[in-house]
C-alpha cells in the first residue's frame, strides 16, 4: 500500500492557476479598456471647451499612458503565472517572447511618461 499523498493534485493546482490566469489577465485588460475610456472622454471634453493647450492634452497621455503601464504588467503576471507549473519548452519559449515585447512596451512607454512629465513640470516653473 503506497503512503505517498498529494496534497493537490497537479491538475487541479493547473486548474487554480487557468482560474488566476484568467482574473489577472482580466483585470489588465479591464485596466486599459477604463484607461483607454477615460482619456477618450477628457479629450471631448477638451474639445467641447475648446481648450487647445498643449498641457491638457500631453496631461490625457500621460494619464493613458500609466493606464497602459499598469494594463501590461498585469498581463505580464498574468503570463508568468500560467508557466507556474511544469511549463514545457515550447510555454517557456512563448513567455520569453512574450515578456520580452511587453517589458519593452512598458519600458519605452515608462520613457515617454517621464520626459512627457518632466516637460510639463518644465513649462509649468516657466509660466509660474
Amino acid at each position: 500500500m503506497p503512503l505517498s499523498m498529494e496534497l493537490l493534485p497537479e491538475s487541479t493546482l493547473r486548474d487554480v492557476i487557468g482560474l488566476l490566469v484568467r482574473v489577472v489577465e482580466s483585470a489588465g485588460a479591464l485596466i486599459i479598456f477604463v484607461g483607454a475610456v477615460w482619456a477618450f472622454a477628457q479629450f471631448l471634453l477638451a474639445g467641447l471647451r475648446r481648450d487647445r493647450k498643449l498641457s491638457g492634452f500631453n496631461r490625457i497621455r500621460l494619464s493613458l499612458g500609466r493606464f497602459l503601464v499598469l494594463g501590461l504588467e498585469f498581463q505580464l503576471a498574468g503570463d508568468v503565472l500560467r508557466t507556474a507549473v511544469a511549463p514545457s519548452f515550447a510555454e517557456i519559449g512563448q513567455l520569453a517572447a512574450i515578456a520580452a515585447i511587453r517589458t519593452a512596451l512598458n519600458y519605452f512607454l515608462g520613457r515617454e511618461i517621464a520626459q512627457e512629465r518632466a516637460e510639463l513640470d518644465a513649462r509649468e516653473k516657466t509660466s509660474a
